[in-house]
């Protein structure tokens, strides 16, 4: 039985137990289309109530990408002339998770902390190793 993919997925680092999940959304402009195509992972330090939410942001732009449709998976996010990562793969996941807190986010802050996915791209996309390819080659 395939995953389901609205359920929140569980990642162990350093000895912490993180669940999280990834949306794509859209907002929608004056005449009602959709623009500011974004892709969001959430991780929440667990167990429930005794830590933050991270949230990484991935917003559509020039010379990024996002998912919206073919020929792109559902999960990836890159630079038209960089590195890509799968927000579906735990590897991935786990290194922007790295980077974040790398950077400062303290996960036992009862906040929510939304960052830039594209200011810690380039540095996970070194860390995750197979789960990071090379855009163009």
């Amino acid at each position: 039985m395939p995953r389901n993919a609205k359920k929140p997925r569980r990642l162990v680092a350093d000895g912490r137990v993180y669940m999280w999940t990834m949306r794509h959304s859209h907002c929608a402009d004056d005449g009602g289309r959709s623009v500011d195509c974004r892709q969001t992972l959430t991780l929440s330090a667990q167990p429930a109530g005794t830590g933050g939410r991270l949230r990484i942001v991935f917003v559509d732009g020039p010379g990024r990408f996002v998912p919206g449709g073919a020929p792109l998976g559902s999960g990836d996010v890159g630079l038209t002339r960089g590195k890509s990562l799968n927000l579906h793969e735990p590897g991935a996941v786990r290194a922007l998770l790295e980077v974040a807190l790398s950077r400062g986010w303290q996960p036992e802050e009862r906040r929510v902390l939304e960052v830039d996915g594209w200011a810690l791209l380039e540095e996970a996309g070194g860390r995750a190793g197979d789960d990071t390819r090379i855009a163009g080659q």
